[in-house]
């Protein structure tokens, strides 16, 4: 009796042991690993010591009208931020907090320019120029004039490079403005302000950088910024191949000073928003 116990319980046993679920196998998301930079108003060549020792990935310098007050990246700034280093990032910026300054015209200069000083600079092929919408656009502003302004600086980089841009389009702004001229197929790369009050900006997340505070341990002016993948940074020739973005490189530890960041007392209003509450450009 025991034995044809035995010998119909074990079958059984085998069974329910076979027939249990495989064990869930959970995959922990990796960590995204972002580079850690800044954008400065002024020549950066008399901080060069400050930003070797903060080990910032990259530093964004400004193209401007010659009219402006404040300086325009030089060829001799970007071949000393390229010799230590570190990836260029460019943005035009122009009357970019004034909503009447907006229209095809002026995008068409402002592209421009913006080609001729990233020539004379030597940024090579294939990076990107960022421009500047620097103030809190409604949507009557982004789906006509700002629009309109962004269809003049892809067709200025084009027509100055003879038929097809050297250069990729990037915008600075509010998250709706990234968001519109990205879908609308005018800027490959999105620049985020650090304004989150401003329209669509504290949701947005399709950004390639994103400004925000700035850090400590740096004493001249600065926006402290991080970018993810590809966001069309650069070095000059001369000075190694263009840094490959794409690939990002490990953040800062725990240790490296870069990481600590300082929230600004309020929200920024654009790249360097002081240049248009104290100064005229």
């Amino acid at each position: 009796m025991e034995l044809r116990t035995l010998a119909l319980v074990l079958p059984l046993a085998l069974l329910a042991a076979c027939s249990k679920p495989a064990p869930v196998v959970v995959q922990q998301p990796r960590n995204i690993v972002t580079l850690q930079g800044i954008d400065v108003p002024h020549d950066a060549s008399d901080a060069l010591n400050e930003i070797r020792d903060s080990k910032v990935d990259f530093v964004a310098r400004y193209y401007r009208s010659p009219q402006s007050r404040w300086p325009a990246l030089s060829a001799g700034e970007a071949q000393r931020l390229s010799a230590l280093g570190v990836n260029l990032v460019t943005v035009w910026e122009w009357h970019s907090h004034q909503p009447e300054y907006f229209s095809y015209n002026s995008g068409y200069a402002d592209g421009i320019s913006a080609y001729n000083q990233a020539k004379t600079v030597g940024q090579p092929p294939g990076s990107a120029i960022y421009f500047a919408v620097d103030y809190n656009a409604r949507s009557g502003d982004i789906d006509g004039p700002i629009r309109q302004y962004f269809q003049g600086v892809n067709a200025a980089l084009a027509a100055a490079a003879g038929g097809r841009s050297d250069y990729k389009v990037g915008v600075y702004g509010s998250g709706a403005v990234c968001d519109a001229m990205k879908r609308a197929g005018l800027a490959q790369y999105t620049w985020l302000t650090g304004s989150t009050a401003w329209a669509g900006t504290y949701s947005y997340d399709d950004w390639n950088i994103r400004q925000g505070g700035h850090f400590s341990v740096l004493s001249f002016n600065h926006d402290a910024n991080e970018a993810k993948q590809d966001y069309g940074g650069f070095r000059v020739a001369g000075f190694g191949a263009p840094a490959p973005v794409a690939a990002a490189t490990p953040a800062p530890t725990a240790a490296a000073p870069v990481r600590d960041i300082v929230a600004p007392e309020q929200p920024t209003e654009g790249p360097w928003p002081t240049i248009a509450k104290m100064f005229s450009l």
